[in-house]
């Protein structure tokens, strides 16, 4: 028998003061989130946040080619939607989930209503959003900087501080557009760190 998902197992939910915590916690929806499902994209308007618990989001900023370019990773974490109570009601960028697994959504009218109480629901977010400006800080640094070996290794690494297991279920196609890199180049860089014995 399956356990059912627990909205704790998301650290922003499990951080949640207990009266903040009951006032939310009848407006959370489970929800399966299926590999490659897109949550939003660029430009559109925000009907829910997303909080995973065993799925794993990429946010990707998608260029006039239509190429996209991974900006951050969010997981057990944190939540997806983080520009709906920064003062929009869209984003510049696309959310698409990378990891199938669980998760649960709060319709965006509720986390604005929430955030604009100005109490312990905003100052929580407020830091999980600062957390993940450094995250694509270091991303942009990295992309910038680092070989393609170097960005795999903390592209796997972001992808499995967010899991349960230290198992991967991913198409080197999937990583390639995640990376902005061609597919071959990425089956090198994988065949690299194979070698070396850090990954099977």
């Amino acid at each position: 028998m399956i356990d059912p998902p627990n909205p704790r197992d998301n650290h922003l939910l499990a951080a949640l003061p207990d009266a903040e915590w009951l006032r939310l916690l009848p407006q959370l929806e489970a929800v399966e989130l299926s590999l490659g499902q897109v949550l939003y994209e660029s430009g559109s308007r925000m009907s829910h946040v997303y909080f995973p618990t065993t799925a794993i989001v990429s946010m990707l900023y998608v260029m006039e080619n239509g190429a996209p370019a991974e900006i951050a990773v969010v997981g057990n974490e944190g939540l997806v939607g983080v520009s709906l109570f920064m003062g929009g009601d869209s984003t510049p960028s696309r959310a698409v989930v990378q990891s199938a697994g669980l998760g649960f959504r709060l319709r965006a009218k509720v986390m604005k209503e929430e955030f604009y109480r100005a109490g312990p629901v905003m100052h929580l977010l407020l830091r999980y959003t600062q957390a993940l400006i450094t995250q694509m800080s270091q991303t942009a640094a990295c992309n910038r900087h680092h070989t393609l070996d170097q960005q795999l290794c903390r592209w796997l690494l972001l992808s499995l501080d967010r899991l349960q297991s230290d198992e991967l279920v991913m198409t080197q196609e999937l990583i390639a557009n995640m990376l902005g890199v061609r597919r071959g180049s990425v089956t090198e860089a994988a065949l690299n760190l194979q070698s070396a014995g850090l990954i099977r």
